[in-house]
């Protein structure tokens, strides 16, 4: 009888590919970060990753998130109540001496922190709106537009973003929360790789959520 070979966890630094523009970020492991990804103040989980030209402010991204090309995570505000919306009235520095950054503006921007849960794919282009909560193990389709709050392993799409079908049934997504696999030792997730591609959900957790699974 064949043995599965035991997993040996690969370099846990991460991976920032030399295109890419970082300012104010943390990064846990086995994060990679594609090809002119831009990142401004960003806490990223251990294995999440994102492709070429998405960009992503002011915000949070859980473990194992999945990030296609050309999205955007916090599409700012701008200042549409005033007597105009262009910069010139928040960075007036840009064109004139002596004028500094409306900080007031800046840390209105900054207070509506986007928070994007565990295992969440953002798919391509797609744009997610400043003070956004994603839950878990959500799927936010191409170019979607999300404007509004999305509920743990809910599927949305369109613009504005809709809720097109959750991904579980509750009891089974209740029982993948409780199970918080993304936050297993790195050793056990490489254990479970091979059932994660083998078995049904329902399989899976009957096995991983013994004491000894």
């Amino acid at each position: 009888m064949n043995e599965k070979p035991q997993p040996q966890p690969r370099e846990s630094q991460p991976q920032i590919h030399p295109s890419a523009e970082l300012k104010g970020c943390r990064l846990e492991p086995y994060v990679a970060i594609g090809e002119r990804v831009i990142l401004r103040e960003v806490m990223v989980g251990a294995f999440t990753y994102f492709e070429r030209n998405t960009e992503a402010i002011y915000a949070s991204l859980g473990k194992f998130c999945s990030v296609a090309a050309n999205a955007r995570i916090n599409a700012l505000e701008h200042p549409i109540e005033r007597i105009t919306q262009h910069k010139i009235s928040y960075r007036p520095n840009e064109y004139f001496r002596y004028l500094g950054v409306d900080s007031g503006f800046r840390e209105r921007r900054r207070e509506k922190h986007v928070t994007i849960g565990h295992d969440v794919w953002i798919g391509h282009g797609a744009v997610i709106l400043p003070g956004i909560t994603v839950g878990n193990g959500a799927v936010i389709g191409a170019n979607a537009v999300v404007t509004r709050n999305v509920e743990p392993y809910a599927i949305v799409a369109g613009s504005p973003a809709r809720l097109i079908r959750p991904r579980f049934l509750p009891e089974i997504a209740a029982r993948i929360e409780q199970l918080n696999w993304w936050d297993w030792p790195v050793e056990r997730i490489g254990r479970a790789v091979f059932d994660m591609q083998a078995l049904s959900v329902e399989d899976f957790l009957k096995i991983w959520e013994q004491p000894g699974g």
